[in-house]
């Protein structure tokens, strides 16, 4: 399994998600807001966790082929197979709201090395599936996504929801100045992901 696995987004995936309509809009400025307070991380429910993880489900693909060629089979059937521990879902959320404050301060390096550190310490840990450590990358995502603005959560009559990539409020942000941070958040968000990278790594 290589070091970094890109993200891939599906237009349309059905899926038995939660019954009350849930549409994260663009972001309108240095991670604030109860819709952005959601996905956090932070003083998450477990039954927070597992809406994330329910909607990083939903958007996860049949099959997914690695830079190096190898192909990652995921059986769809099977949720068990791909899941991992709240715990360590908690910390994805956490490590993707990082990358999500990095994205809209302008530290397009930094934000790299986040989720590079995050999935390189979940390999090294030896104790994830191809198919969960494909799974950690998609609720990584998902979580930068609904910060950032490029994601909603449809609900529907019946028992199928859909999660689709929200293009009209993508074409929204982009029709707004440009979100900001300030020097000091900037600096701020800098400071985390550098503590975050200099931490212990995981043991193999």
């Amino acid at each position: 399994m290589g070091a970094v696995i890109k993200g891939h987004i599906m237009k349309r995936v059905t899926a038995k998600l939660l019954a009350a309509a849930i549409v994260v809009s663009g972001a309108t400025g240095f991670v604030a807001g109860p819709d952005r307070a959601y996905a956090q991380g932070k003083d998450l429910s477990d039954k927070s966790i597992n809406t994330l993880m329910d909607y990083a489900w939903a958007i996860t693909p049949a099959k997914f082929t690695l830079p190096s060629g190898k192909e990652i089979v995921v059986d769809l059937t099977n949720r068990a197979s791909a899941m991992v521990p709240l715990d360590t879902a908690r910390n994805v959320i956490r490590v993707g709201r990082l990358s999500a404050n990095a994205q809209i301060c302008g530290l397009r390096e930094e934000q790299g090395a986040n989720y590079q550190t995050l999935m390189a310490r979940e390999q090294a840990n030896g104790k994830w599936s191809d198919q969960q450590l494909l799974f950690i990358s998609q609720l990584h995502l998902l979580t930068v996504m609904m910060l950032t603005g490029k994601v909603a959560v449809v609900s529907s009559e019946g028992e199928d929801k859909t999660v689709v990539v929200d293009e009209k409020a993508k074409a929204e942000a982009a029709a707004k100045p440009v979100p900001t941070c300030s020097d000091t958040e900037r600096q701020k968000v800098g400071e985390q992901i550098k503590a975050y990278l200099e931490a212990e790594p995981a043991k193999k």
